[in-house]
């Protein structure tokens, strides 16, 4: 699995202190609504220009398509959810340390980031697709004209 960032070393999150992990989750939150609004755009896409296309396998393509937009537009913003709850306990555990089990609250740290970096690959894989059926679409259905 590709790491979301490169760490210095593999024990990182254990041993790293809390206030680089909070501004790691930090950076985690930015992405996470890079990628939402990404996803927003594309959905935006699809909406505005579905009803152009004329033939029925091109409709069932972009269906399938906006479905998976949809899955992970729902998948980003739960993520959102979880990070920000995730940074609020960060938090916490910086103005009383001893409120959490540190372990533990860092084997979550992994795990979340790690949900993250797969969010992020479906995100890009996505991405390749919407544009692959985009050209496809626009190409078979001469949509030039209404696009530009």
């Amino acid at each position: 699995m590709l790491e979301l960032r490169m760490r210095p070393k593999n024990n990182y999150i254990f041993e790293t202190d809390w206030d680089e992990l909070y501004v790691l989750t930090e950076h985690w939150m930015s992405d996470l609504q890079f990628y939402a609004d990404d996803l927003r755009f594309f959905r935006h896409l699809i909406d505005k220009y579905f009803i152009w296309i004329k033939e029925q396998e091109n409709q069932r393509e972009v269906e399938k398509i906006l479905f998976s937009v949809i899955e992970l537009t729902d998948a980003a913003q739960d993520l959102l959810k979880k990070t920000a709850k995730h940074r609020d306990h960060i938090k916490d555990i910086l103005e009383e340390p001893f409120t959490y089990d540190s372990q533990k609250f860092r084997e979550e740290h992994q795990k979340l980031e790690d949900e993250i970096s797969d969010f992020i690959k479906s995100c890009r894989k996505q991405r390749k697709e919407v544009f692959s059926v985009i050209e496809h679409v626009i190409d078979k259905e001469g949509l030039q004209e209404i696009i530009t």
